[in-house]
């Protein structure tokens, strides 16, 4: 199919593009820039600087184009500032997908497949987290997830729109030929700081508490390759072929793995040592979180192929050792 990646200069939508490329669809690109990179994108990929919130716009590139389906990564995802400023992630998150969908709508284009996110289940009541588990986001970010995936819900019932949304946890990795990988400013995830500290490019690490109730103390998160989460986008794509269909799947390995376990990761592949401290844990931080995702596995036929942790920080060590200021180099 022809497919318009949305935010497909970002870390999961480029990675994705290329996943299109090889599995025999054409991809076009839409990004805005803010996040994303004009060098995450193959110069063969048919690119468009556009923000998606410009209604007519998006509408005409669907119908130029004959787009046939939407993958939708375009989001802030900054837990923390969406509590400091709400009305941006509401905004932007929510406000601008209406309007992707209403260009839809206006161009006749019914299928889509959405980045969610764990964050709308807050803080389970249960591990591991499966998909019928309330939805309590305890953020602004995991709450504008949230009632995308309820207006998905609202547009199949009242308009036959046809939807998946998956609900990453930990995304980790990069390409494994070293092409692309994981470029943040700012960067606030766990293995490119460690990678940071360790090279001496930035402060050392900070541990969040080392007191929970796991088995070394320290949180318990389930990293995903970026790969995989994009295999999975694809492989749902038979599932949109009936009228109104409205799904969602948990995208994880299933196997917490602990900060501390990160960091002797990181060490064992990169021959560095990670300076870091212990400080007081973070508002919010559950002891654990990791996926039950074998909805996914079941009607998918999808299963991880990076199922050790220390493949998947191989592959992000390549990345970041050959590309020390992200896509600037």
């Amino acid at each position: 199919m022809k497919v318009l990646v949305v935010g497909g200069a970002g870390y999961i939508g480029s990675h994705c593009v290329r996943q299109l490329q090889q599995q025999g669809h054409e991809p076009v690109v839409l990004d805005n820039l803010v996040f994303g990179h004009r060098g995450a994108v193959p110069p063969e990929i048919a690119f468009f600087e556009e923000d998606l919130g410009n209604r007519a716009k998006v509408a005409d590139l669907l119908g130029a184009e004959e787009i046939e389906l939407v993958m939708h990564f375009a989001a802030f995802a900054y837990v923390g500032e969406s509590v400091k400023d709400p009305l941006k992630y509401y905004e932007n998150n929510l406000g601008k997908t209406v309007s992707l969908l209403q260009a839809m709508r206006d161009a006749g284009v019914d299928r889509f497949v959405f980045s969610s996110t764990c964050a709308t289940y807050g803080i389970p009541s249960e591990m591991p987290i499966h998909e019928e588990l309330p939805q309590a986001p305890i953020n602004p970010y995991g709450q504008t997830k949230l009632e995308v995936e309820q207006m998905l819900r609202d547009c199949a019932r009242a308009y036959g729109l046809r939807s998946a949304s998956f609900r990453y946890f930990n995304a980790a990795g990069a390409a494994a030929d070293g092409s692309i990988g994981e470029d943040h400013d700012p960067e606030t995830h766990l293995i490119p700081l460690c990678f940071r500290a360790a090279k001496g490019k930035g402060p050392a690490l900070t541990v969040f508490g080392d007191d929970y109730a796991t088995p070394d103390g320290t949180c318990l998160r389930d990293y995903i390759h970026v790969d995989d989460l994009a295999r999975a986008h694809i492989a749902v794509f038979p599932k949109l072929d009936e009228p109104g269909a409205f799904l969602y799947y948990n995208l994880g390995t299933g196997t917490p793995v602990s900060v501390r376990e990160i960091i002797r990761s990181v060490e064992e592949v990169s021959g560095l040592k990670v300076p870091h401290e212990i400080g007081p844990r973070r508002e919010g931080d559950p002891p654990a979180l990791y996926a039950d995702s074998s909805k996914a596995r079941r009607e998918l036929d999808w299963t991880p192929r990076f199922m050790n942790i220390n493949e998947t920080v191989a592959t992000a060590w390549e990345w970041h050792r050959n590309h020390p200021d992200g896509f600037a180099s």
